[in-house]
């Protein structure tokens, strides 16, 4: 028997995916008309508790289990009863509105355990620890003081390298190291490193001055 699995991994549900609360899903109605229309054979249970009914509770909140069968293979599916904002509903306010949105999307998900859209769900099984908290307005700040300290830290070796530099190669000059020295003075003025770059600039102007820039090699065959 040929892999069910890969052929409904293979239906594109781009334009059928939904988003709410910056989350994507799939509408039930779309994901169970796909299933039959491959699987005509294709069946699913909304499971009751002991007392008959379509959901289960702890005393605390509320859930649903339906499964999904294919090709004669059932997926089960849990799925809690959330409001709007994805919360899970106290057991007290759980009402049969509630109850039935989230038959459906249990069911829709089960449909992906068949292959069917699966990989709208990547990542949400991920464990919470995993996922990176926000990040306060001091952190942030923190993070950027940082960065800057970093690039600040670079302009000034690239200063160190670049008047070591000139102490050893005068006449040397090519234009693409002009450019160069030119971006790393733009730099230490970024930070508010006048003596250095005051310094820096006086020995290319000088450069200059004395002598023309010769061309890169790269650069002459670039040109050509």
């Amino acid at each position: 028997m040929d892999n069910y699995f890969n052929e409904l991994n293979k239906v594109d549900c781009t334009g059928k995916i939904e988003k709410k609360n910056s989350l994507s899903y799939l509408s039930w109605a779309y994901a169970w008309a796909e299933i039959k229309k491959k699987w005509p054979d294709a069946n699913y249970t909304v499971y009751e508790n002991k007392d008959g009914w379509n959901y289960f509770t702890d005393g605390r909140t509320g859930w649903v289990k339906t499964g999904v069968t294919v090709a004669g293979i059932e997926h089960i599916e849990y799925l809690p009863i959330m409001d709007f904002r994805n919360k899970s509903i106290p057991v007290e306010n759980i009402t049969s509105f509630d109850v039935n949105k989230s038959i459906q999307r249990s069911l829709t998900k089960a449909c992906a355990r068949h292959g069917l859209g699966l990989y709208i769900y990547a990542g949400e099984d991920l464990p919470e620890e995993s996922k990176e908290p926000e990040k306060t307005p001091a952190q942030k700040a923190a993070e950027t003081r940082q960065k800057n300290n970093e690039k600040k830290e670079e302009y000034i070796k690239q200063y160190e390298a670049w008047m070591g530099w000139f102490a050893k190669h005068t006449g040397e000059i090519t234009t693409k190291s002009v450019l160069a020295v030119e971006l790393t003075i733009s730099g230490l003025e970024m930070f508010s490193l006048k003596k250095e770059a005051d310094a820096l600039r006086g020995l290319i102007e000088k450069e200059k001055n004395d002598n023309v820039p010769k061309f890169d090699k790269v650069e002459f065959l670039n040109a050509g």
